[in-house]
């Protein structure tokens, strides 16, 4: 089974920025679409950002385009979140996923907390 591991998050002010990181182990990533998801407290879980297996297409959602940007590289099996001008709206656990056909990883999930 693919097992995903996020790290980078941590306690930020308000226009501050931080890295996500989302590590795979066991597998490689490089067949699965990456997904960037994040879950605020008494609230749904929503997506973020994602990015193709190959890394040739990206999609952002409204509330985080212009600010944050998703990358990958292949050779370190890794999927990156650069968030930069973050807003308190932005605290939440945010989760890795990894989406092939048949199969769907999630991650622990990192905190990230923006104070204002």
């Amino acid at each position: 089974q693919l097992q995903l591991k996020e790290s980078g998050g941590g306690l930020v002010q308000s226009g501050g920025s931080l890295r996500l990181s989302c590590v795979a182990a066991r597998y490689t990533l490089d067949y699965y679409d990456i997904g960037w998801f994040r879950q605020a407290q008494g609230k749904e879980r929503e997506g973020v950002s994602c990015i193709s297996r190959t890394g040739g297409s990206t999609n952002y959602a409204d509330s985080v385009k212009g600010r944050f940007t998703i990358s990958r590289d292949d050779a370190k099996n890794t999927v990156y979140l650069q968030m930069n001008s973050l807003k308190p709206e932005d605290t939440a656990v945010y989760y890795c996923n990894a989406r092939a056909v048949l199969s769907n990883y999630w991650g622990q999930g990192t905190q990230v907390t923006v104070s204002s």
